[in-house]
């Protein structure tokens, strides 16, 4: 699994780049999570919660994941996962001032031009965003 930004697809890589200097600039210290995933990688995810012990943490089999693209041969990400800071820690809760900040980060990203999966109602992840024409950026029409 990848936390770096050069492992987006070049089409991803600026809207990432300007969230992230927006988060900045807002005081949000924020930790990129994971960018790329291989399809091993998101298979033992996608066990979790049905062969493995655990909540689901995905809906995506490998190779329908954003952050299993790629592109020419190398890793080329669609999607980004992040989680903010509070006092170095991260912040995993959803309601109170942990909500607000998530609703904060997930603005900044969509300001950016990123579709927030926060906003999802099928299988809501805050810390997930990508391309907004992820689909079509992978079929090979943009």
């Amino acid at each position: 699994m990848s936390r770096r930004v050069e492992d987006l697809h070049p089409l991803m890589r600026p809207l990432v780049e300007r969230f992230l200097r927006s988060c900045v600039k807002e005081g949000i210290d924020l930790l990129v999570t994971c960018t790329y995933r291989s399809d091993e990688e998101q298979a033992r995810l996608y066990a979790i919660g049905r062969t493995k012990p655990g909540r689901r943490v995905t809906n995506a089999k490998p190779g329908q994941s954003m952050h299993n693209f790629r592109f020419n041969g190398k890793p080329a990400s669609l999607a980004v996962d992040v989680v903010p800071l509070r006092a170095g820690k991260p912040v995993w809760g959803t309601t109170g001032a942990d909500l607000a900040l998530w609703q904060k980060v997930g603005k900044l990203g969509e300001a950016a031009g990123l579709e927030w999966a926060g906003r999802w109602t099928r299988f809501r992840e805050f810390p997930h965003f990508q391309h907004p024409d992820a689909k079509h950026v992978r079929s090979g029409v943009n």
